[in-house]
């Protein structure tokens, strides 16, 4: 028992002080049958410990870089999307498992528009973008006045139950519109290139574009939130809702422009992220469980509490997968535990 807490800790601890006395780490496993103390398998931590020395010693300045540019991207791309979930469910109160459903639409939009753009106005990308949000918009709408607006006073169980039925309906939708193949959608000509870093390893410029978006997007949100009145509006719609009502405002037709909001910028997303990630059926799902991790993270009705989750998740995972693969599938979930033991209202307030 204790043989295996010496191996793991001198086999660590010289690797990453570069002990020059240390055996070579690289492949090698701990002891077959080896326990830790409180009786796990020392075979779990010992090569993730192993393999994270390994890959920061071996990673370098340019591919450094990149990862971080990598992190950067995913991190805003999630916000984007998050914001959009965290506009429904942190400031009107709706559990909308359903809005993952709308980045998987956005990204069928960019597929299946573009043709149509090209066909009828002569192409264009960012005529393609500005169709696709104008039709979210009225979806969002559309969805608001016919389901959402009942489940406002509602428990949690039915809104649940409701936006999922939402899941099935557009899954079954995309599949009988455009089937069940996987799709590409080609990024426009003047963003196809690629900008050199170092001598070997170059940059996707459409990538680089893609953070821009999103922090436009971010600065747009920040402005319209605290600048302006439908911004005051908005949160005090989401603090004191009988409260905005008597004071005259329509507050109805504000949670609906919200919710038109929150699914056209899901959309856009879908959009956006279509021509660096395959169109496929159900893509929405495992964005959806992230974005509720954003939102929580971040606090709940809070878009500047979104965007730092978010950024702290795409430094988490992308660094996670290179220097940790074996555990980067719950690196994210184990930021979340510490951050809520931590704050356990999440890192913002509303607002």
């Amino acid at each position: 028992m204790w043989r295996s807490r010496v191996w793991l800790t001198r086999h660590a601890a010289a690797r990453c002080e570069c002990d020059p006395h240390a055996p070579p780490l690289r492949g090698s496993l701990p002891p077959k049958g080896a326990k830790f103390p409180w009786g796990g398998p020392a075979g779990i931590f010992g090569p993730c410990a192993v393999v994270f020395c390994d890959q920061l010693q071996t990673m370098n300045l340019i591919t450094f870089l990149i990862q971080c540019l990598n992190a950067l991207q995913y991190g805003l791309l999630l916000f984007l999307v998050a914001s959009g979930l965290t506009l429904i469910f942190g400031i009107m109160g709706v559990i909308n498992l359903a809005h993952g459903s709308f980045y998987m639409i956005g990204a069928y939009m960019a597929f299946g528009l573009a043709p149509l753009v090209a066909g009828t106005l002569g192409g264009g990308f960012f005529a393609t973008l500005l169709i696709g949000v104008v039709l979210a918009v009225l979806l969002g709408y559309v969805l608001e006045w016919a389901f959402f607006s009942f489940l406002y006073e509602r428990e949690h169980l039915q809104q649940v139950l409701m936006t999922y039925g939402l899941i099935l309906v557009f899954e079954e939708c995309r599949s009988l519109l455009v089937g069940d193949d996987v799709h590409g959608v080609t990024p426009p000509d003047f963003l196809a290139g690629s900008l050199p870093l170092g001598d070997m390893m170059t940059y996707p410029v459409y990538r680089l574009f893609i953070s821009g978006v999103c922090l436009a997007l971010a600065l747009a949100m920040y402005f319209v939130f605290s600048r302006t009145r439908l911004g005051m509006m908005i949160r005090a719609g989401s603090t004191n809702r009988e409260m905005v009502q008597s004071l005259g405002i329509d507050i109805k037709f504000l949670y609906r422009v919200v919710f038109a909001a929150g699914v056209a910028i899901a959309v856009l997303a879908g959009m956006v992220a279509a021509p660096v990630s395959s169109v496929y059926p159900g893509m929405g799902n495992s964005v959806l469980i992230v974005c509720f991790v954003v939102v929580v993270i971040g606090g709940i009705g809070s878009i500047r509490g979104a965007l730092l989750a978010s950024l702290l998740i795409g430094l988490v995972d992308t660094f996670g997968k290179v220097l940790l693969p074996q555990a980067a599938g719950v690196l994210v979930y184990v930021l979340m535990a510490l951050i809520l033991l931590w704050k356990p209202d999440g890192l913002f307030k509303a607002g």
